[in-house]
């Protein structure tokens, strides 16, 4: 079964989380993140995932009534953003809820695991199951 694992962050905070980040929690946090993504890999369970860059960098389109995309900065809805994303393939539930749980022990500033939510959506092989 396939699922999308999301890390959300409150996009109004984005800048400080960032900013509160030394050199050395930033490379702790990649290489966390590097591991992770290197054991999915090797089970045979990656399908894609990236990192995202913040609020500032988000465009939210709408079609206007000519069709033409309207576009404003910045996203669609106040709340958390999108902070980055694994697809995994993997033999049930229960493996994709371990994945999100390391991805939300992720080092944090001063070493400290940020227990971050993280979502865990099923990608079902019919979209018209529910």
């Amino acid at each position: 079964m396939k699922y999308m694992i999301q890390l959300n962050v409150p996009a109004d905070q984005w800048d400080a989380i960032m900013s509160s980040f030394s050199a050395d929690d930033t490379k702790a946090m990649f290489a966390h993140m590097n591991a992770l993504n290197e054991d999915l890999v090797s089970a045979g369970e990656w399908v894609d995932g990236q990192g995202l860059g913040g609020p500032s960098l988000v465009k939210t389109v709408r079609a206007g009534s000519d069709g033409r995309p309207r576009v404003t900065d910045g996203p669609a809805q106040e709340g958390r953003i999108l902070a980055g994303y694994w697809l995994v393939e993997v033999k049930n539930e229960d493996r994709a809820l371990e994945i999100a749980a390391r991805a939300s022990a992720s080092p944090g500033p001063g070493g400290k695991p940020g227990n971050e939510p993280v979502e865990v959506h099923a990608i079902p092989a019919d979209p018209t199951e529910t």
